[in-house]
């Protein structure tokens, strides 16, 4: 039986669609599965993340892990958002079983690839 905020966020994604206006989109692609996962993010003046939007061609658990993560970055800092792992997307979800732990995984790598972009335009 799925978690309670995995069956929630599969059934019942936030944040998905495009966000028009972006300050910035990124991709990322699990080889081994296809899942792919497209990041939409607007900054607030402070360097927070304002709004976080998500897409998502895959399994259920790649998207119930990308609505997840909008929830989990809209708000923060980027600080904050190094420390966030795989692991802790998980377990907002109520924790993925093991086949299903790559959608924490794709999760976290598009927020990597998003604080890369960030860093790189920063300069």
């Amino acid at each position: 039986m799925a978690a309670p905020a995995f069956e929630d966020h599969f059934r019942n994604p936030r944040n998905a669609g495009v966000l028009e206006g972006a300050d910035g989109k990124i991709e990322v692609e699990n080889p081994v599965c296809g899942d792919l996962l497209h990041l939409y993010w607007k900054l607030s003046p402070e360097r927070r993340i304002a709004r976080a939007t998500f897409q998502v061609y895959g399994c259920p658990a790649a998207i119930a892990a990308g609505s997840m993560l909008t929830e989990l970055v809209i708000d923060q800092d980027l600080p904050a958002l190094n420390r966030l792992s795989p692991e802790e997307i998980a377990h907002a979800l109520g924790g993925l079983s093991r086949e299903s732990f790559h959608a924490a995984v794709l999760a976290s790598d598009a927020l990597q690839s998003m604080l890369r972009q960030l860093q790189m335009n920063r300069r």
